[in-house]
C-alpha cells in the first residue's frame, strides 16, 4: 500500500479533529476487520475506530495484555486504504516505553489512521503523559484519544486530576469509559474546557441525543457491534437447528458483501 505524505495526511486528520466541534457527538462505530468496517462506512458513517477486543477475538488471542501488536498493525494497513477516516484502538499502545508508543503511533499513521485510542489501565499518570507527549512527537497530527479506566476499573476516583493531565499533555480528546451518570459528565465538561470528551455508549445508558446535550463530543460502541454480531450468528444458527425462522434482523446479502469488500 502506498504511504501517504504528511501534507496528504494532516488533511483527513483536521477533517476528523473537527467532526469533535460539532453540536452533534461524532458517534463512532468500532469494526474488527474489513468487511465491518466497509459495510459501516457504506451505510453513512465517515470515521470508523477498531475495537481491541474484537481484533484480538478473532485471532484467538486474549484483550488487554498487548498480545495484538502485528494484528492491531496489519488491520490498520488493511482499513486505512479505504475512503474513511481510521482511528485505532491501541490497547495502552503495547509497551511502557514512551518511545515505543511513539514508533508504533507512526506506523499506525503511515498505514492511513488519523487517530488512536490510548488507554491508562490505571497505571501511573506520568507514564501516560509521558506516551501521549512521544506521540505527540512521533506522529504529528494523529489524533490522540487518551482514556482513563478510573470507571471502567475504578468506582471513578481520581477521573478529573487524570483527563486534566492527559489533556495538558497534549491530548486532543479524552475517553471515559464507564461513565454514564449525566451530572459528572457535565461537571467534566466543563473542568475539560473545550477539549473533547468521549464516552462509550452503554445499553439501557442516556441516549446519543442526551449525551450531546451534556457536552459529549464523542460516542463510541467498543465492542458492542462485535459482541452484537456474534450473538446474532448464534441466534441464527440456533434458531435453525430448532426449526425456526432465521431471518430477523438485517442480514446484509452475499452481493452486498462482495461488493463491499470487492
Amino acid at each position: 500500500m502506498a504511504r501517504m505524505t504528511d501534507d496528504h495526511a494532516a488533511r483527513p486528520a483536521e477533517t476528523f479533529a473537527a467532526l469533535h466541534q460539532q453540536d452533534r457527538p461524532l458517534l463512532l462505530p468500532n469494526a474488527w476487520d474489513h468487511a465491518s468496517a466497509a459495510l459501516l462506512h457504506a451505510h453513512g458513517f465517515p470515521a470508523v475506530g477498531t475495537t481491541s477486543l474484537g481484533v484480538a477475538a478473532a485471532a484467538g488471542l486474549p484483550d488487554g495484555v498487548r498480545a495484538t501488536r502485528e494484528e492491531t498493525l496489519r488491520l490498520a494497513g488493511t482499513l486505512g486504504a479505504l475512503p474513511f477516516l481510521l482511528s485505532v484502538d491501541a490497547e495502552d499502545g503495547f509497551s511502557d516505553d514512551p518511545g515505543e508508543v511513539g514508533a508504533f503511533a507512526a506506523e499506525l499513521r503511515a498505514r492511513g489512521a488519523v487517530g488512536i485510542n490510548l488507554e491508562d489501565g490505571l497505571g501511573p499518570v506520568g507514564r501516560h503523559v509521558a506516551k501521549i507527549r512521544a506521540v505527540r512527537v512521533a506522529a504529528p497530527g494523529l489524533f490522540v484519544n487518551a482514556r482513563t479506566d478510573t470507571y471502567w476499573l475504578g468506582d471513578g476516583e481520581g477521573t478529573r486530576e487524570r483527563v486534566l493531565a492527559y489533556r495538558d499533555a497534549g491530548a486532543d480528546g479524552v475517553f471515559v469509559p464507564g461513565l454514564t451518570d449525566l451530572g459528572a459528565i457535565a461537571a467534566l465538561v466543563r473542568d475539560l474546557e473545550g477539549c473533547p470528551l468521549n464516552v462509550l455508549y452503554a445499553p439501557g445508558g442516556p441516549s446519543l441525543a442526551r449525551l450531546g446535550d451534556h457536552g459529549v463530543r464523542r460516542v463510541s460502541l467498543g465492542s458492542l457491534p462485535y459482541r452484537r454480531a456474534l450473538g446474532a450468528a448464534l441466534d441464527a444458527v440456533v434458531a435453525v437447528r430448532e426449526g425456526r425462522e432465521a431471518g430477523e434482523g438485517t442480514v446484509p446479502s452475499y452481493r452486498e458483501v462482495q461488493e463491499h469488500v470487492g
